[in-house]
């Protein structure tokens, strides 16, 4: 059998599957159902400086292909993740995790990020630039070039682990911002986040989630990674971790083949609880069929004709 292995940021990896944040709590969870140790690591539940109710209900919209989601990075704040949350994890999770972060200043990222960053367990710091669904924060930050670099600049000062940046898609050149993240000093970039979007009831003639808009993740969005996932891996030479609408052994290989270190699994979990070790199962077979004996050796393939 070949190597599933692969090395980010410095960290090595039993294999590049990894649950995005958002759609694995953190971990414990999940481990109910089976042994998460099979993952190569996860990123858990989007954490913010003070605890975040989120948005309004409706959250959630189904559509072809997809679902929207406007949660609004709920959440009971870093204080009660590091004091509560990270213990239980330990408990069924013998790995380094992703500690995905959130804000609405560089107060709160440089705050937030200085906290995790002295958590034991935290293997890399997943700074989110790039949510569409709260306001005055998240995805604000991420559609300028400067403002990510100053997030960037601002977490770096407080911490020694391995920082990625998670980008936003809904930008006119996402190249541009992956390029300011690097010169800025981060070690990993990390997109797609969802797309922004809409659906409207028919019969109320209103928007169907309370936000107005929410994030749009899923199939529906795989080719748009791809595309993004292969243009900031022209423009930057730090690792990239690949993610949107990934749900098989097949879409992790044309991920890595774009330019992906590592694939996250994220829409899919919230479908199927068992789809990211159901992926990590099938792709042995995925390899063999397309003659693959290392997957560290595929990453940006696509580039090399």
């Amino acid at each position: 059998m070949g190597s599933m292995s692969v090395t980010l940021c410095g960290v090595p990896l039993d294999n590049p599957v990894i649950p995005a944040s958002g759609t694995f709590g953190y971990g414990y969870e999940f481990a109910q159902l089976y042994d998460i140790n099979c993952l190569g690591t996860f990123s858990f539940k989007g954490t913010t400086r003070e605890p975040r109710f989120g948005n309004p209900a409706p959250r959630i919209a189904e559509c072809q292909g997809g679902m929207l989601n406007a949660v609004g990075l709920q959440n009971p704040g870093v204080e009660a993740v590091a004091a509560r949350e990270l213990p239980r994890l330990r408990e069924c999770f013998h790995k380094p995790v992703m500690a995905n972060v959130s804000g609405f200043s560089l107060e709160d990222y440089a705050y937030t990020c200085a906290k995790l960053d002295r958590e034991p367990q935290v293997g890399w710091l997943e700074v989110n630039i790039s949510c569409p669904n709260v306001h005055g924060g998240g995805m604000s930050f991420g559609t300028d070039p400067k403002a990510a670099a100053s997030v960037v600049r601002a977490v770096k000062a407080v911490t020694k682990k391995p920082v990625i940046m998670k980008l936003t898609p809904n930008v006119t050149d996402i190249a541009a911002v992956a390029r300011a993240c690097e010169d800025a000093g981060a070690d990993g970039l990390s997109l797609i986040n969802t797309v922004q979007a809409m659906r409207i009831d028919l019969k109320t003639r209103r928007p169907l989630l309370a936000n107005g808009t929410g994030g749009l993740s899923g199939p529906a969005v795989f080719p748009v990674a791809v595309r993004m996932v292969y243009q900031v891996y022209e423009a930057v030479s730090i690792p990239v971790v690949g993610l949107g609408g990934v749900s098989s052994a097949e879409d992790v290989i044309e991920m890595m083949l774009a330019g992906a270190t590592a694939v996250q699994v994220g829409a899919a979990n919230l479908r199927d609880p068992y789809a990211c070790r159901d992926i990590i199962a099938a792709l042995p077979a995925a390899m063999e069929r397309y003659g693959i004996e290392n997957l560290q050796d595929i990453i940006g393939g696509a580039h090399h004709g």
